[in-house]
Formats: structure tokens, sequence, C-alpha cells
């Protein structure tokens, strides 16, 4: 091009450059929110594992090649760098004959997510009917929540194809479609079988992270993209009924110790009803919207109703160095005290969360998951048969762990019974009381 004709086509130039950033904009938008997906944003670029993390396996168990998702034959975990609660999650998939993975959801950092949180099976079925893993129950097939709920088989392409998948996780219910088939709909409140409870505890959790979990096989994943969902307080609330009104003890007891009571007579219980009653009325009050302890004693707070298998729910908090916990089937206790305020002593060090009484099984937390003193704490406490999961905080403290009769050891604990709030001494308040009956088969 001779210099004057560079001259005529200067104008070229910022139009170009101009043009170029207009269109690097609409690449962008287009790729946080595509146009017929509303609200979805990617997971995956494409170019980089940017927004995830190996948790477990080999730091090349995953890898990005032509814009593809990668998991290799070494695997592992690969998780999101973020928290999830409820969502849609689309991906596609690429199977050959006889691979297996999985997508890993509301799963904490350790553990097997397929216990401690939720696992959707990704499986390649004709290599499963002919045999190559054994005999397979309904519950390992593809869509599945892993050894839970057993998704409709026959709709996976032929090995080596695309397919298409969609994961809506909205508090209790789980959806899944594949290739535009539903092949899963359960509600987990559903779940009744004790086995299953007591493998799973991570079940309920309600949020966690997203991942693939590689099994030795390559399999591959593009278009991996997500839109959160928000989910209303009674949604999340599902199948559980207040324990407290927030206004008053409509509903609750004083505490009698049942080793006595049961010695009584009829009207020597009413007598010792009528005054634990009393105490109740004296030293439990409603305070900004919680119920506090205010004695100086061990009158506890008891529910009239009895509860058999039950999930629990709720948010306590104490002073320095107070102590209380939550009574289950009225047999102590879920621990509740204070592992900071010096001088920790006593076994106060391990935390709130674990089952204190227990002397042939164990009674300390796995993890301290306490707040500080002062902050509310949540609990979810899981309760089928004589064993209990707990949850303090979002952390597994407690896992299928039997819960000793203290009041007779040689006898489980009963098989029905109040939930109670202890009170020892020390201040400490409740609030957010929620349980859910789970019934026999």
């Amino acid at each position: 091009m001779n210099p004057d004709d560079q001259k005529s086509w200067g104008w070229w130039w910022p139009v170009r450059i101009t043009l170029g950033a207009v269109l690097w904009v609409v690449a962008r938008v287009w790729a946080a929110e595509p146009a017929d997906e509303p609200g979805f944003v990617p997971l995956f670029d494409g170019r980089s594992l940017a927004g995830w993390q190996v948790v477990d396996g080999a730091p090349d168990g995953y890898e990005v090649r032509d814009g593809l998702l990668v998991c290799t034959e070494r695997g592992g975990k690969l998780y999101t760098t973020r928290e999830y609660a409820d969502f849609v999650l689309r991906f596609e998939f690429r199977l050959p004959e006889g691979a297996n993975n999985g997508v890993a959801v509301r799963a904490p950092q350790g553990g097997d997510p397929a216990y401690v949180g939720m696992e959707i099976q990704i499986l390649e079925e004709t290599a499963a009917l002919k045999g190559k893993w054994g005999r397979l129950r309904p519950e390992q097939f593809h869509g599945s929540v892993y050894d839970v709920a057993a998704a409709r088989q026959g709709a996976l392409k032929p090995p080596g194809q695309w397919n298409t998948e969609e994961i809506r996780v909205e508090g209790r219910r789980v959806r899944v479609q594949v290739n535009g088939r539903e092949v899963l709909d359960v509600d987990l409140n559903q779940v009744r079988d004790p086995a299953v409870l007591r493998k799973h505890p991570g079940l309920f959790r309600d949020r966690g992270y997203i991942g693939f979990l590689g099994h030795g096989d390559r399999v591959e994943f593009r278009n991996i993209r997500l839109k959160e969902l928000a989910v209303s307080a009674a949604q999340k609330r599902a199948g559980f009924a207040s324990l407290w009104n927030g206004r008053d003890l409509e509903g609750w007891r004083g505490w009698v110790d049942p080793r006595k009571a049961a010695q009584m007579t009829a009207e020597a219980l009413a007598a010792a009803r009528a005054e634990a009653d009393e105490l109740m009325r004296r030293n439990w009050r409603v305070e900004e919207g919680a119920l506090v302890y205010r004695g100086q004693g061990f009158d506890n707070l008891c529910t009239e109703r009895e509860f058999g298998d039950f999930e629990l729910e709720c948010e306590w908090k104490i002073a320095p160095r107070s102590d209380s916990g939550i009574y289950l089937r009225g047999v102590p206790q879920v621990q509740i005290w204070d592992p900071y305020t010096p001088p920790v002593e006593g076994g106060r060090e391990v935390g709130s969360g674990g089952l204190y009484n227990n002397q042939q099984h164990p009674s300390r937390p796995l993890v301290r998951a306490d707040r500080p003193v002062g902050e509310w704490n949540h609990f979810r406490v899981v309760m089928v048969g004589e064993r209990v999961h707990v949850f303090l905080n979002g952390q597994l403290v407690v896992q299928d762990t039997v819960l000793e009769n203290y009041w007779d050891r040689t006898r489980p604990v009963p098989a029905r019974g109040p939930i109670e709030l202890q009170a020892h001494a020390t201040p400490v308040w409740f609030r957010e009381l929620w349980v859910r009956e789970i019934p026999s088969r």
C-alpha cells in the first residue's frame, strides 16, 4: 500500500478498534448468560480450570483439551471453588464404553461425597448391563442419587456420543433430565429406609460443593453452566413442624427425673410435674425472639410430644463457660458448651455436638465446629433407631453413632420420647426449633 492509500484508509483503524471492543463485550455477555438460558453462568471457560479445585487425586487427573474438560484415567475429585445451595446445573458429557464418573452435589471438602454429601451417578449403561461391575442395584445406574434413589434407565445415547444432562436441586427435591427425558424426581424427605439414612449422613445437607468424581475412566465434559435458585423459607421447611411458637411456653413442660418418676405413685408424679412446670415458667423466658434459661438449677425444658425417628434443626448460643445440651427421646445428650474461654478444661476443648454421656461408643465430636461464644450456632440432628448424626454449623461432628441410654445402660434408648433443652445453671439461648418426623417404612 502506497503512502497515499494508507492515509486514505486511516479512518478505518479507530473503527476497527471500536468494533473489536464491541464484539468482545458481546462475547462476554453471551458467555455469562446465553440468550436462551437466562440466569445461567458458565462454570467452565473452555480454556482453564479457573473456578475449580482438585480436592483428591492426581494434579493432572483433570485436563483442558480442545475446549473440553477431560477427566483422565487418573481422575479423582474436581470441585468448584465455592459452595452452592439450590441450583440448576446443565452440562454435556461423552462416555466411552464402560466409563464411570459422578456429580458431587452439596458435598463438603472431605470424605466420600456419595455419603457425606450426594452423588448423581454418571455411568455408561451398556457395559453395566453386560456385567462389567457385577450385578448393579437400581440405585447405581446413571442419573440416580447414588445408593439412595433409582433413576429410570435407557435415556443415554450409545458410547462415544454426546449427551445432555440437567440436575435441578431445590430444597429437598432433586430432579434429573438426560437428553431431554426426566429420569429422576425424588423428595429426599421421603427416604425412610433406616439403613440408607444411617449410611448417608449428608443426604440432608443444604449446601456444599459441586464437582466431578473420577473413577479411573476417561470422561469428557463441555458447556457446563449453572443457575442459582432462590428457595423460600417455606420450601426449605417442607415436612418440618415448629417446636416453638416464638411467643410463650405452649407445648413445653418441666423436667422430672425419669428414674424417680418410675418409682412414684400417680399422685406423687402429678405433684412433681406441677412443681417442675412452675420451675419452667420461672426460669425459662422469651427474650428478643429466643427461649432463654435464666435459672440456677437443672430444670430442663421438655416437649409435651414424644418422637421416634426424627430430624431436628435448631439454633443456640451460650455465654462464656455456659453448659447445656439437647436430650434425644429424653436421653442425655448432644452436648453444648464453651470450648474457647480460658481455662478450657473438663473436655470443653473438643467442642460441642458430641454424645457426652456415651461410655462404650464415641462421645467426642469428630471436629470442633463451634462459632465464637455469644454467636448463634446451628444444629442438625438426625436420629434413626438408636443411632445419631449431628451437624454443627454445617460440619459433620457425629456420624452414625449409638446414643447410649444414660438412665439404664443395659437397655437401648427408648423407641419414643421427648426432645429436651438442658438447663445447667448457666444462661443458654435457643431459637428456630424445627422437627421432621421420619415414619417407619
